[in-house]
């Protein structure tokens, strides 16, 4: 059955967390929320409106590499409104929708639901997101790097806003849609992060591994969880429109599978979508099937 709690979409157009495409330019994931509105979202979903929450202008000024995170100011700024917006509609009982963005606004949501206690993450992504210093050094970009900002791995000015850092706990933390090839699988494996690859979502079964996942945030320490989607999850036949495409990922009835029980667990507190970039999609395929499987993920339609 379909959530029976009030479904509010919000608009969170960030594209603070990414690398320029090309020199003088700027991230296009930030169209995201305007193009699924295109395909008519909020309608189709039944859901009130939640407006807009504006990011501050992307300049990276005079960043060079070896910097750290790049608009780091920015995006701290950004969190927090966007935690602001996220907290209103949890407090309320609403489930909000949060149309992105780059994966950097799901620290907005991590900061939310930490000032409301202790919550739980499900990300759906190709990558886990999980640069750091202590792997890498090539931090900078903050949509590559925000599970492990959530989880108080970087520079503390991202890590503990608000002193309320880490926002996750390793230990609640559930990942799905890694590649097989993955070299980030070990470190995750090694800190006891829960992460599913593509292949072992389909030896497990999309479906029951979600129901599972779904359960074991039952735990009475816990007051709910979180979804996170990242459109590069999908395989880049049906989804080419986004920064960084990697072969091999999930075809859209096994992520609509995953998906389902995942956001109709009255567990579940709310859902982000991200990185789908509409100027990657001339003719708009991308958008209308990403469009499609959000409400059909919501919806029996």
């Amino acid at each position: 059955m379909p959530n029976p709690r009030n479904i509010v979409v919000v608009d969170a157009p960030s594209n603070l967390g990414l690398r320029p495409p090309a020199p003088g330019t700027v991230p296009g994931c930030y169209k995201l929320a305007g193009a699924l509105r295109e395909q008519r979202i909020v309608q189709r979903l039944g859901a009130f409106e939640g407006g807009v929450v504006v990011p501050p202008r992307y300049d990276r000024g005079d960043w060079q590499e070896g910097d750290g995170v790049f608009n780091a100011s920015a995006i701290a700024s950004y969190t927090r409104k966007l935690a602001d917006r996220i907290e209103h509609h949890v407090r309320a009982g609403e489930l909000p929708v949060v149309l992105g963005g780059d994966c950097s606004i799901q620290l907005g949501a991590s900061l939310a639901l930490r000032r409301l206690g202790r919550y739980g993450l499900v990300a759906v992504d190709a990558s886990a997101d999980f640069r750091h210093p202590g792997n890498s050094d090539r931090v900078g970009a903050a949509g590559g790097e925000e599970l492990a900002l959530a989880t108080g791995r970087g520079q503390e000015d991202l890590t503990n806003l608000e002193g309320l850092g880490p926002y996750l706990r390793d230990e609640d933390v559930r990942l799905f849609g890694l590649r097989d090839y993955d070299d980030e699988r070990a470190e995750l494996t090694a800190l006891k992060i829960p992460n599913v690859s593509v292949g072992e979502i389909r030896e497990w079964g999309a479906e029951d591994i979600a129901r599972a996942t779904a359960q074991s945030f039952e735990a009475p320490e816990l007051e709910g969880f979180w979804v996170h989607l990242d459109a590069d999850v999908l395989d880049p036949s049906v989804m080419p429109a986004v920064d960084s495409p990697d072969p091999d990922g999930l075809q859209p009835d096994e992520l609509l599978a995953l998906l389902r029980p995942l956001v109709r667990s009255p567990h579940c507190v709310g859902f982000n979508v991200t990185i789908y970039d509409p100027d990657l999609d001339p003719d708009g395929e991308a958008g209308v099937l990403l469009a499609d499987l959000v409400v059909a993920a919501f919806t029996d339609t």
